[in-house]
C-alpha cells in the first residue's frame, strides 16, 4: 500500500485532490479531523494541555474549550501547541494507515497543512502538494467560509509560502485561476494514476 502525503496552504483546492485519490479506492485521512476527536476522546491529550496552557482551557465537563486555547495559544505559543499535540496525531494517523493496510486500500492519503512540520510526512512514500496563486487562494477561501478579504488575506499569509511546499513534495499540482474543478480533478487523478499504477 502507498501512503501519499497531500499538503498545501488554504484555499488551493486539496479537497478536489482527495476527491480524485478517493475515486482510485484511497483511504483519506483527514489529520485536522483527527486531532480534532483526539481532543474529544483522549483523555491524555487534554491533561497535557491543561498542564501547559491552564485549567481555563477546559469546559465545566472537562473537555477543551477551543476558544478558549485558541486565546491561550495565539500568537506566541503555537510551538507549544504542536510539540504537545503533533506526538497524539502522529501516533493515531499511524494506526488509521494500519488499518487501511488490513482492508486492502491500494493507498493511504493523509491530508494535513502542517504535513511537514508535524513529522506526518515521515510517513509518507510520496508527497504531493497543491498549489494556487495566493490572491486565487484569498477569493476561494472567502467564498468558502464566507469571511471578509482582510480575514481571509491573514489566514492564507500565516502559512507556509509556496517555496515551503515545492521544496518539500515529490509532485506539484498547479490548481490556478481558470482551472474549473472538474479539470483540476482530473489532472490529480492522472498524476494519481502514475503514483498507483494498481489503483
Amino acid at each position: 500500500m502507498t501512503v501519499i502525503g497531500i499538503t498545501g496552504p488554504t484555499g488551493a483546492g486539496k479537497t478536489t485532490a482527495l476527491n480524485a485519490l478517493r475515486v482510485l479506492g484511497a483511504e483519506v485521512i483527514d489529520a485536522d479531523a483527527v486531532y480534532h476527536e483526539l481532543l474529544r476522546e483522549k483523555a491524555e491529550l487534554r491533561a497535557a494541555l491543561a498542564a501547559a496552557f491552564g485549567p481555563g482551557i477546559l469546559d465545566g465537563e472537562g473537555q477543551v474549550d477551543r476558544r478558549a486555547l485558541a486565546k491561550a495559544v495565539y500568537p506566541d505559543r503555537l510551538p507549544e501547541l504542536n510539540g504537545i499535540t503533533h506526538p497524539f496525531v502522529v501516533e493515531e494517523v499511524g494506526r488509521l494507515i494500519e488499518a487501511a493496510q488490513r482492508a486492502g486500500k491500494p493507498a493511504a492519503a493523509i491530508d494535513a497543512i502542517a504535513l511537514i512540520e508535524s513529522g506526518l510526512g515521515e510517513t509518507c512514500d510520496v508527497i504531493v502538494s497543491v498549489l494556487a496563486p495566493l490572491e486565487v487562494r484569498i477569493g476561494r477561501i472567502m467564498a468558502r467560509d464566507g469571511i471578509d478579504e482582510g480575514y481571509a488575506r491573514r489566514r492564507a499569509l500565516a502559512q507556509q509560502g509556496e517555496d515551503f511546499f515545492r521544496v518539500h513534495s515529490d509532485y506539484v499540482l498547479e490548481n490556478g485561476e481558470g482551472d474549473a474543478p472538474e479539470t483540476f480533478e482530473a489532472e490529480a487523478r492522472a498524476l494519481f494514476q502514475k503514483i498507483l499504477p494498481e489503483a
